[in-house]
């Protein structure tokens, strides 16, 4: 997640947070430095919360860079600027979501899980080399067979799909599967992507489930076959 935020107690208050909940962060203090990351790094993020009263810049600004180079990634504006304009304007340009200073940490994961939410639906299918699902019939398919998924283990392999080869942590996932229904110390995350596993993997095909040790879990991408000797 990027963060662009140039008041240091307020990113530091939310990267604490944030990490907590899982995600890694980056924070840039002002647009420049926002703007110039997204340049390098669009395809590598999946999240930005953005101020937009920065130094040597906008918000707008950077907002406009982010949308150049992604039209879905997930956006939420954290400021102060609660003028009604302000709110249109950064709602035209793009955003998902805007929310005011001062701010309870509940409501932004509230908005960031609506957020991702809403990036969700923007396609109806989603594939990682020979995985398939498709998001209206909430099917999944591996190598062109049907795969049977309760309504969590849907949620998990989506989460992963969504951010395919990203570490994802058991906190996050807990907040985005079970929203807080279990406790933190639950291995419900580790049961339920051991039940993952044993549906995505079949004989013959190569595992698609990695653990990282000390961090989470991510998707892997499938061996590629062996190119004969020419």
């Amino acid at each position: 997640m990027l963060i662009v935020e140039d008041d240091p107690r307020i990113a530091s208050f939310l990267v604490k947070g944030l990490e907590a909940e899982g995600w890694s962060t980056t924070v840039a203090d002002d647009a420049p430095a926002a703007i110039e990351h997204v340049r390098a790094r669009a395809n590598e993020l999946d999240f930005v919360l953005l101020d937009l009263g920065l130094p040597g810049g906008t918000g707008q600004e950077v907002l406009r860079a982010v949308r150049s180079r992604s039209a879905t990634l997930p956006v939420v504006i954290v400021t102060a600027k609660a003028e009604v304009d302000d709110k249109v304007t950064g709602l035209d340009l793009g955003a998902n979501d805007y929310i005011t200073k001062p701010f309870a940490f509940e409501e932004l994961l509230a908005r960031i899980r609506a957020a991702l939410r809403t990036d969700q639906r923007t396609s109806t299918e989603l594939t990682f080399g020979d995985l398939r699902l498709d998001l209206l019939s909430k099917i999944a398919w591996r190598a062109g067979r049907r795969i049977d998924l309760s309504q969590r283990e849907w949620a998990l392999l989506e989460l992963f799909m969504r951010r395919p080869t990203h570490v994802i942590s058991r906190a996050r996932i807990l907040s985005q599967v079970w929203e807080y229904s279990h406790e933190a110390g639950s291995n419900v995350v580790d049961v339920y992507v051991g039940y993952l596993r044993r549906k995505l993997n079949r004989p013959g095909l190569d595992p698609l489930l990695e653990t990282v040790r000390g961090s989470g879990y991510r998707l892997v991408s499938p061996a590629a076959p062996e190119q004969p000797d020419s």
